[in-house]
C-alpha cells in the first residue's frame, strides 16, 4: 500500500484505510460472515468498516490484522493510518453551521487533485462571491440567523482558498446558462458574481464553459453533480449528488464511468472557455 501524506484528510484516510481492509479480507478468501465468527461480531460492523461508515478502533483493527495474518511494515502502516482517520479536519470547527454529509464531502475535496462538476441553477461554491451567497442563502424557508450565514460564508471563503493556494488543485466547472440569467440579490451583486466568475475562470487550474440553452436537452437535465479524482491510484474517483436534505457518494466503477460519460457529453455541447467568458460578460451587462 502506499501510505498518505501527513497533510492529507482524515476522510481520505478512513477511505483509504477502508479499502485496504476489503482487499484484505478478500485476499485471505474470508467472508463478513467468518470473520464475524472468529471475532464474535455482527457481520454488519464488517460492512460498515470496509464501507468506511465507521471508525475502527486499534483495537478492533489490530484484531482484524490479526486474523488477516498482516505483520511488519504492512501492519504498522495500516495502524498509523487508522491513527490518522481518527483525527479530526480543519472544517470540524465549522460543525455548528454545517451537517454531517456535508463535512464528508470537505473532507474529500480536502485531498481531491480535480472536481468536475456540472451546476443547473447556481454558480457553484467554490467560485461564489460573499454577497451572492448571502443572497441566496437569505431566500431558505428555514430561519437563519445573521451570525450563522456569516459562518457558512467564513466556511465557504476557508474552502475557496485552496483554488488560490500555491498548489491548487484543478477545477472544471459546467454551468447551465440559467446559472447566469437567474438575478440572485440586486443587479450590483449579479454583476460582481459574474464579474469574478470571469476572473476565476482566467486563472490556470480553472476551467468554466457554460452550456447555453441552445444547446437542447441534455444527458443531465435530471440535476447536478461533481466528480472528484485524487492523486493517489489507492483512491478511486467519487461522485458527489447533494439534494435538500442529504447527499449520495458514488463510488462503483460503473457509476462513476456513467458520469464521466455524461460530463464529457457536455464539455462536447458547452461553449468552449473563450466563448463562455463572452456569454457570462453578456449576461453581466444585462443583469
Amino acid at each position: 500500500m502506499t501510505a498518505l501524506t501527513a497533510g492529507s484528510s482524515p476522510t481520505v484516510r478512513r477511505r483509504r484505510l477502508a479499502a485496504e481492509l476489503r482487499r484484505l479480507r478478500k485476499e485471505a478468501g474470508l467472508t463478513a460472515e467468518t470473520i464475524a465468527e472468529k471475532l464474535e461480531i455482527d457481520p454488519s460492523w464488517i460492512s460498515r468498516i470496509e464501507t468506511g461508515r465507521r471508525r475502527i478502533r486499534p483495537i478492533d483493527l489490530r484484531a482484524l490484522l490479526d486474523v488477516y495474518d498482516v505483520q511488519g511494515t504492512a501492519r504498522e502502516e495500516l495502524l498509523v493510518l487508522a491513527r490518522q482517520a481518527r483525527q479530526r479536519g480543519w472544517w470540524h470547527t465549522y460543525g455548528d453551521v454545517i451537517p454531517e454529509w456535508f463535512q464528508i464531502f470537505v473532507g474529500l475535496e480536502a485531498e481531491a487533485a480535480e472536481l468536475r462538476s456540472y451546476d443547473p441553477e447556481l454558480v457553484p461554491g467554490l467560485l461564489q462571491t460573499p454577497d451572492y451567497y448571502r443572497a441566496y442563502i437569505s431566500t431558505a424557508p428555514m430561519a437563519t440567523s445573521q451570525e450563522e450565514i456569516d459562518r457558512k460564508i467564513d466556511f465557504r471563503m476557508a474552502r475557496q482558498a485552496r483554488l488560490t493556494a500555491p498548489d491548487p488543485f484543478r477545477l472544471w466547472v459546467i454551468m447551465n446558462e440559467a446559472a447566469l440569467r437567474r438575478p440572485i440579490g440586486t443587479g450590483l451583486t449579479m454583476r460582481a458574481q459574474l464579474d469574478h466568475l470571469t476572473g476565476m475562470s482566467e486563472r490556470p487550474n480553472i476551467t468554466v464553459q457554460i452550456l447555453p440553452f441552445t444547446a437542447g436537452p441534455h444527458p443531465a437535465m435530471d440535476g447536478g453533480f461533481v466528480i472528484l479524482a485524487f492523486p493517489e491510484a489507492p483512491d478511486p474517483d467519487v461522485v458527489y449528488v447533494e439534494n435538500q436534505v442529504g447527499s449520495l457518494y458514488l463510488e462503483e466503477p460503473s457509476a462513476i464511468d456513467r458520469y464521466n460519460l455524461v460530463f464529457n457529453h457536455l464539455r462536447a455541447k458547452a461553449l468552449d472557455p473563450d466563448r463562455s467568458r463572452g456569454l457570462i460578460a453578456q449576461a453581466a451587462k444585462e443583469a
